[in-house]
């Protein structure tokens, strides 16, 4: 019987566990020592940020983004409607308003189009957003030179979440260093991971000082506990901080990985009708973090449900793209900007005829021809009922 396929999976190098067993052999546990800085500085180099925090997510790095621009109670912060839910999570943390973009067909990231109509009512009604969260779904960059122009025109602050996409470079550049700060995710399922853990990266690295404080519960320098604001728990382990050292050592392995496991699914499943592949921007390069494709439902008759369970039962996981935030019970009454007024909603067609297939770095060439033959088996049985 065919093992379990799994999405995403941990992929370790090995010399985790050599940082690991350095924080426990100096006894360094806390969210301080020489694994939090060294990956800091890994950071930095990677991606040629100015200023870097480790946290203890991405979630709480948005936070602290969001805390640094002195978002509050009754301010708007626009956020691209088509992704994760913890991209906009932290906003109502502050008892900010939410107003939810759509995505475009070129790259599935926020619509400069739809984005240019809320920031032009925004400015009419005396209301522009203290922020707008840009996000790159599943590696793929967002088209940031119209989205950088467009809120520096109306100077509004941008915070990038990179969470999926650390390795994805925008006309040469890496993603989370184009807006006054960016994310970076160190989940369990990310491209590389500490188990849990995010970055905060910032242009002005007295922002990077303050987010560290905010993140250490605020605690003044004093001779006994003095606070005089609000601060969080958010700051990484010096452990954890260890695995993510071993795996920033690995990292630009483990993007060619999963461009190569892109690249294998392209030259198999590209041709086959019903499927398209996510689009590629020119001028970028995607980590491709998870290989996204549609279904054409309308001409195959049937869902991605009926794919992705007789998929299951190959033993294969694979999972429908992110449901648009505009669409969730908790944001019901949350003001959407649509891509076409005349259209449907772009993310709401992706998120009705979309899937992600296993993308692991640790794939072997078996199992993808494994996985790309059963969904095409499974896709010429479904054409053959819908024919019958």
């Amino acid at each position: 019987m065919q093992r379990p396929i799994l999405l995403s999976t941990p992929h370790m190098s090995g010399r985790e566990q050599v940082y690991v067993k350095e924080a426990f052999d100096t006894n360094w546990i806390s969210p301080l020592g020489a694994n939090v800085t060294a990956m800091e500085e890994q950071i930095k180099a990677y991606t040629n940020a100015n200023a870097a925090c480790l946290t203890s997510s991405g979630t709480a790095a948005i936070h602290l983004a969001l805390r640094l621009l002195e978002v509050g109670v009754g301010d708007i912060v626009f956020c691209a409607s088509f992704t994760f839910i913890a991209s906009a999570n932290p906003i109502k943390y502050l008892g900010a308003d939410i107003v939810f973009i759509d995505s475009e067909p070129e790259t599935w990231n926020m619509s400069p189009q739809a984005l240019a109509r809320a920031l032009k009512d925004a400015k009419e009604q005396n209301k522009l957003p203290k922020a707008v969260i840009v996000v790159h779904l599943y590696g793929q960059s967002a088209k940031m030179d119209e989205i950088v122009a467009m809120c520096e025109q109306y100077g509004v602050p941008i915070i990038e979440d990179a969470a999926e996409s650390l390795g994805s470079t925008y006309k040469g550049q890496q993603t989370g260093t184009f807006g006054d700060f960016g994310i970076y995710s160190f989940n369990g399922n990310k491209i590389i991971t500490t188990s849990g853990g995010g970055a905060l990266v910032a242009k002005n690295p007295a922002m990077i000082e303050k987010a560290v404080f905010l993140a250490t519960q605020a605690r003044e320098q004093a001779p006994y506990y003095q606070h005089e604001e609000i601060g969080y728990n958010y700051r990484m382990s010096n452990v954890s901080a260890g695995i993510g050292r071993g795996q920033m050592e690995v990292l630009a392995e483990r993007v060619a990985a999963r461009q190569g496991v892109y690249q294998y699914y392209e030259r198999h499943l590209g041709d086959v009708d019903g499927i398209t592949m996510m689009p590629k921007l020119s001028d970028t390069v995607s980590n491709h973090w998870l290989t996204a494709i549609t279904l054409d439902v309308k001409d195959l008759h049937f869902s991605p449900y009926v794919v992705m369970a007789k998929m299951k039962a190959a033993n294969i996981e694979t999972r429908l793209l992110w449901k648009p935030l505009h669409l969730q019970p908790v944001f019901a009454d949350v003001i959407f900007y649509s891509h076409d007024t005349r259209q449907q909603a772009v993310c709401e067609q992706l998120f009705e005829k979309g899937i992600c297939l296993p993308s692991g770095s640790n794939l072997t060439e078996m199992e993808l021809q494994y996985v790309s033959e059963t969904l095409c088996h499974v896709l010429l049985e479904e054409l053959n009922v819908a024919v019958v």
